[in-house]
């Protein structure tokens, strides 16, 4: 009876317990189904960024500098667009399935534009950097996402601050499915309006980039002779924005902008000395060029061996007579004609945009010009002396702006909306010379390219005037003949000039066979564009 009882208790309890987890399974399933109904009924949502706009670096006409092409994105929901819709937009068509394959929206790169659907939606986001970026030392390069350099650098905060978003924003369910139908939230982001505003005219940058293609070291500087507006400023070599390592590798340094930096001057210097002896009515000076000149026992020699001969001024331009210009300098007043050369800028920075000055050169002080070599080497500029393009640039838009030096520039300022300048400044001139005195240097220069029948520097679509330099450095190569640097500067047209153009070879050799035939080629380019 005992075990009866006993075995009865077991299947009681048995039941019982069987019950009891038939009652829970069921609660469990009850309370899961709830928590799936609760879970479809809750709503989120998902953004999926399409990429950042950043802001522009355009030049004096809004042509951008930066964000001059645009790359096609689009955003793509799986479940409501079709692998093979995709296929026919897609760049990379194997990155395409691999993220269709994933199920979850995604964006991707496209070869052009398609029509939109709630599950499909382009962009097109503007490419910020190229190889092909114009104007590389002025625009600068990125690193890590931030300026580093050039204009990219000064105005960081301004090119990638604020709203620089583009995206789609979708409701989802509970379990993070896209709700098709319920639509879309898309931002399309306006920065690239945004930016700086170069006074670089984009077409005449790229005429200097071409000329200067034979230009292994050196510079290209236009300006406009009035404002002062720097139109274009090469460095040679040239870089690509994107790819800053290779540029970092290479022993020729192209990441120097040698507009901004100072080299032995030579030649154009005679313009300053022709200058001050017109100031002080010594233009009608005569010299007899023998082909050396004895100053204080040291001999300094013409560049023609056997000399010029009878030179006045005008001759002595044409033919870059040293002698003549060292025995003009021996007649000045050592004190006006340094304060001219300063006047003219000479041996004084030339700030151009925050984080970016030129150099201010040597200009030797009045003590070191009373040394009578000094003063010679000084009269056609060689000795101490040093300057940047930029400097000899200035100069020449004084001479071709009627005695006005203006204050170089390459801002113009900032825009919010590609089309207007906030706070643009008026330019700033000041007076260095008489207008006659300009007039008869600007006439000195016509005849250094016209009268000179081996000058390259002759334009063929119009007429120019100018000064070639041959500027000795002092260090030598490898067979023993002394490095100079190339030089040419001069503006166009002759008679009512706009232009001034500073061409400058590192290590080129004569400037009438190096810098002058790129100075020729920029002023025909530059003609060619304006008819």
């Amino acid at each position: 009876m005992r075990r009866r009882s006993e075995y009865g208790i077991l299947i009681l309890t048995a039941a019982f317990f069987l019950m009891f987890t038939v009652l829970v399974c069921n609660y469990l399933k009850l309370a899961q189904k709830h928590e799936y109904v609760r879970a479809a009924e809750e709503s989120s949502f998902i953004k999926i960024n399409a990429g950042d706009t950043e802001g522009t670096i355009f030049d004096r006409n809004f042509v951008p500098l930066t964000n001059a092409e645009n790359s096609v994105i689009a955003v793509a929901v799986p479940s409501a667009v079709s692998l093979d819709e995709l296929y026919e937009y897609a760049e990379d068509k194997s990155a395409l399935r691999e993220k269709y394959a994933d199920g979850k929206a995604f964006a991707f790169r496209c070869v052009r534009r398609g029509e939109e659907q709630e599950g499909l939606t382009f962009f097109d986001i503007p490419v910020h950097c190229s190889d092909d970026t114009l104007a590389p030392h002025v625009v600068g390069y990125l690193s890590e996402g931030r300026g580093a350099s050039g204009l990219e650098y000064a105005y960081d905060r301004i090119l990638r601050g604020g709203n620089t978003e583009n995206s789609v924003t979708y409701s989802t369910d509970g379990f993070g499915n896209i709700l098709i139908g319920a639509g879309k939230d898309v931002i399309r982001s306006s920065k690239e309006k945004n930016g700086a505003v170069t006074t670089i005219d984009a077409g005449i940058q790229q005429i200097c980039e071409n000329a200067g293609d034979s230009i292994e070291k050196g510079a290209i500087v236009v300006t406009d002779v009035e404002s002062g507006d720097i139109l274009a400023l090469a460095s040679f070599p040239c870089f690509s924005t994107e790819n800053i390592g290779a540029a970092l590798d290479d022993e020729k340094s192209p990441l120097i902008n040698r507009a901004l930096y100072s080299y032995s001057v030579g030649s154009v210097f005679k313009l300053v000395t022709a200058c001050e002896g017109i100031n002080e009515e010594l233009g009608g000076f005569v010299h007899d060029c023998s082909g050396s000149i004895n100053v204080g026992g040291q001999v300094f020699h013409c560049h023609k061996s056997d000399g010029h001969g009878v030179q006045g001024m005008s001759e002595a331009i044409i033919n870059s007579c040293n002698t003549y210009f060292i025995a003009l300098s021996q007649l000045l007043d050592t004190q006006k004609y340094r304060s001219l050369a300063a006047e003219f800028g000479f041996g004084r920075e030339i700030y151009l945009w925050a984080g970016m000055t030129a150099s201010g050169g040597v200009l030797p002080t009045e003590k070191e010009l009373l040394v009578p070599a000094e003063l010679a080497n000084f009269s056609f500029g060689q000795g101490r002396l040093t300057a940047t393009p930029l400097q000899v640039n200035a100069m020449t838009c004084a001479i071709a702006n009627g005695g006005e030096l203006p204050q170089l520039a390459i801002m113009r300022g900032i825009t919010v909306d590609g089309e207007t300048v906030g706070n643009e400044k008026p330019p700033r001139c000041s007076r260095v010379m008489s207008e006659e005195t300009s007039a008869e240097l600007r006439r000195m220069m016509i005849e250094a390219v016209y009268l000179n029948e081996d000058s390259n520097a002759c334009p063929k679509l119009i007429r120019a005037g100018a000064k070639t330099s041959t500027a000795q450095t002092g260090r030598f190569d490898s067979d023993g003949e002394e490095l100079c640097h190339a030089w040419i500067t001069g503006f166009f047209p002759s008679s009512s000039p706009t232009y001034a153009v500073t061409v400058l070879v590192e290590d080129g050799g004569y400037g009438n066979d190096s810098a002058a035939p790129v100075f020729a080629r920029i002023v025909d380019g530059i003609m060619q564009i304006e008819r």
